[in-house]
């Protein structure tokens, strides 16, 4: 005869806990940051802020990849957050599934529509 000794746990929702939370405050600092450094080479340029001088703010390829880092810790943070939404609140497991395929989607798009006109400046 099996002896029980406790309940099965069943961890259901958004359990994913310290990792996650870490995760978003450290690309919410690279995000704070690069919006200083761009908010700084803004703020330092000589003369009216036009599309060349965008594109020139963007054209070093080391501010072409700070911001390609910037996009996927953007799409990271973005999923966690909104993983947890449909997880805490969509209990239906193939709506919620649907809704994270959905996002999943999306933010990939986002992505790449980003990527592109990052690259083509």
């Amino acid at each position: 005869m099996a002896v029980n000794y406790g309940s099965k746990r069943i961890v259901v929702g958004a359990h994913y806990g310290l990792r996650d939370w870490l995760a978003q405050r450290a690309t919410a600092v690279l995000m704070a940051l690069f919006t200083l450094i761009v908010l700084a080479q803004v703020i330092f340029s000589k003369g009216p802020i036009g599309y060349d001088k965008w594109a020139g703010i963007f054209s070093a390829q080391w501010m072409k990849t700070l911001t390609f880092a910037v996009i996927v810790a953007m799409l990271y943070h973005v999923w966690v957050g909104v993983r947890d939404i449909w997880m805490d609140y969509v209990k239906p497991v193939s709506i919620r599934l649907s809704l994270q395929v959905i996002s999943i989607v999306w933010l990939v798009g986002c992505a790449g529509w980003a990527i592109q006109v990052l690259w083509r400046l």
